[in-house]
């Protein structure tokens, strides 16, 4: 089987060493990457690969037309740009699995790609260690599925692949549900640590523990407007559960602020504000934290360019 992971960054490294013992993987970024890539595991062994690693530029003739399946798995602001520098060279019918945060890539590429298109959420714990390895920092749970129900047996076997090659995997027919399940959480969660550069846990204390909690009365509104089913505990426990199992953690987007790097703000607050607009909700909370973190992005943007 022939395996394209758009996107080598941690989750696209991760599921690269994992898929690369039984099948060919090839990795497509901006640049070429050390051949030799080592995964370090949750109990701290390491396990090492040799990986093709290409740009769009470099990538051989044919190999994109034989590819059995493309993991996307960039960022969701950078997403559709980077498969649409791939998409004319693949098979039309080329299954595409979507990993983006958020809930807005995920409809648009299902709508443009011809072929069959899936989406996957996960909580596998990963960041990379530099240029040639990835640490596989916690084991969770990836599902997947297509919006429209019309790939169940295709999401089937994807995910008894993943699940061959160690990462925990189910198919879902709620895949939906599940996306608006993790945007409301990582609402609740990345926009503030971002912005305030804490850990998780720290959202427990003053005067944190408020704003979370504004948040979490707007996205509850939010998500009963738009009727998604709200979690069996309520969202509040949801959010203050997930902060506890993840106290210590460092969220992506504190990540790519710390580092510079564009935030997904957009991809996971723009959905809930457009959401609010659409049902007459006000939404201060979230409306500040995005146009908090649309100026941060803003000032990275400038600094790197300089």
């Amino acid at each position: 089987m022939n395996t394209l992971i758009l996107g080598p960054g941690a989750v696209g490294r991760l599921l690269a060493l994992h898929l690369a013992a039984t099948m060919s993987v090839t990795l497509i970024g901006r640049r070429e990457l050390p051949r030799c890539q080592t995964l370090t595991t949750p109990s701290g062994e390491t396990l090492s690969h040799e990986l093709d690693s290409v740009t769009p530029a470099t990538l051989p003739d044919g190999l994109a037309e034989r590819a059995d399946i493309v993991h996307l798995t960039t960022k969701a602001y950078a997403a559709e740009a980077a498969f649409e520098a791939i998409a004319p060279r693949l098979a039309p019918d080329t299954p595409l699995v979507l990993w983006q945060n958020g809930y807005g890539v995920q409809p648009r590429l299902s709508e443009r790609w011809s072929g069959p298109v899936l989406c996957a959420s996960t909580t596998e714990g990963a960041y990379p260690d530099g240029d040639a390895g990835v640490v596989h920092a916690g084991r969770g749970q990836t599902v997947i599925g297509d919006l429209a129900g019309r790939h169940t047996r295709l999401a089937e076997d994807i995910a008894a692949g993943l699940g061959t090659a160690g990462l925990t995997t189910v198919a879902v027919d709620d895949i939906r549900v599940r996306l608006w399940h993790k945007l409301a959480v990582n609402a609740a969660i990345n926009p503030l640590v971002a912005r305030f550069r804490i850990r998780n846990g720290q959202l427990r204390d003053r005067p944190f523990r408020p704003m979370v909690e504004a948040v979490i009365e707007e996205v509850s509104a939010v998500m009963a407007a738009e009727a998604i089913p709200a979690p069996a505990a309520g969202w509040s426990a949801r959010v203050w559960s997930v902060v506890s199992s993840t106290a210590n953690n460092r969220a992506s987007m504190l990540q790519d602020v710390q580092a510079g790097r564009p935030t997904e703000h957009e991809a996971i607050l723009g959905p809930l504000l457009a959401a609010g607009r659409r049902h007459g909700l006000a939404t201060p909370a979230l409306a500040g934290l995005h146009a908090r973190l649309a100026e941060t992005d803003s000032v990275s943007g400038s600094v790197a360019r300089q």
